[in-house]
This record gives structure tokens, C-alpha cells and sequence, in this order.
């Protein structure tokens, strides 16, 4: 059975290890913190996350956003970022929602379902009356995601795709 959990210390080993075991940047899902020591999570990092999901300490031009973690069982497999609100910036990009599946458990379903939980999510968080997410033009298989999920394709640009999910 699948689930998102929000960051907390609780499940801290897994996280970091989740954490650092993804890379900086990977089709898309941004992680700053990959290659961080175990005391720079512990003391920092986590922290954050916790912090930006109650839109404590936000840099400017930042939105609250919660860190979830997608669990199959004891299993940390995934991780979803879910921005409260769009800011124009937002809105014309990232959107609210962000996600990376750890590469040992792609292909898998596992970002199909943890993206329905997330959208699910979403329903009861966001003001906006859609769901706002982007995909790279290069990465056909989170398209599929998306779309698997209700999304539409809104427009394009050069590099990527913006979708759409409604939020009833």
C-alpha cells in the first residue's frame, strides 16, 4: 500500500538517505541538498522542510510548500513537493507540484499513484481552481504521469510542457 507522509524527524535515516541518494537536479526535480552530511540534514535541511509547510522563514518571493515522502510500506520510494499557492513566477512555470521516484523503483507505477495522492492533496490545500505542474519535453514517461492523473496539456514553450489538473 502506498502513502505520503509528510517530512518528520520520526523517519529522518530514510529520508536522508532518500535525499542524498538522489541527484541535484534530474528531469526536472530539483534536490539542492543531494551529497549533504547526515548532520546538515539532521540540523538543517529537515528543519527546512518542516519550516516551508508552515511558511515559516521563506525566502522572498517563496510560497509555502510541504515536503511529502511516498512510503510503500517500511519503503521510502518517492518524494513530492506541494506549493500552497502560485505566485506568477509559479504560475508560468514549476507549478504546485514537484516529484521525483528514487531510480531503483521506477517503471513501477509508483509516481502514477503517489501523484494521485498528491493531486488528492492538493484538492484540499491550493486556492487556485487547477492543479499547475510542468514536464519536460524530454521526459515522455512523467507526461504520462500527468495525464494518467487528469492532466491536460495548457501550452508549451521550447523545453516544456505546462499541464493542468482540475481541482474537483
Amino acid at each position: 500500500m502506498l502513502y505520503l507522509k509528510e517530512a518528520n524527524l520520526e523517519d529522518i535515516e530514510q529520508e536522508y538517505l532518500f535525499i542524498t541518494g538522489m541527484p541535484k537536479e534530474e528531469n526536472g526535480f530539483m534536490n539542492p541538498d543531494s551529497g549533504c552530511t547526515r548532520a546538515e540534514f539532521e540540523n538543517r535541511i529537515l528543519p527546512g522542510f518542516m519550516d516551508k509547510a508552515r511558511g515559516i522563514g521563506l525566502k522572498e518571493g517563496r510560497v509555502p510548500e510541504t515536503s511529502f515522502f511516498l512510503w510503500e510500506g517500511d519503503n521510502l520510494v518517492g518524494m513530492f513537493k506541494l506549493r500552497h499557492y502560485l505566485t506568477e513566477g509559479l504560475a508560468n512555470g514549476a507549478g504546485h507540484v514537484g516529484y521525483g521516484i528514487a531510480r531503483e523503483h521506477r517503471g513501477r507505477g509508483y509516481a502514477t499513484e503517489g501523484l494521485r495522492l498528491a493531486i488528492e492533496k492538493a484538492r484540499g490545500i491550493i486556492p487556485e481552481e487547477e492543479i499547475y505542474m510542468s514536464v519536460r519535453k524530454g521526459n515522455p514517461a512523467s507526461l504520462r504521469v500527468q495525464l494518467k492523473n487528469g492532466a491536460y496539456i495548457h501550452h508549451e514553450d521550447e523545453d516544456h510542457l505546462y499541464t493542468r489538473v482540475k481541482k474537483s
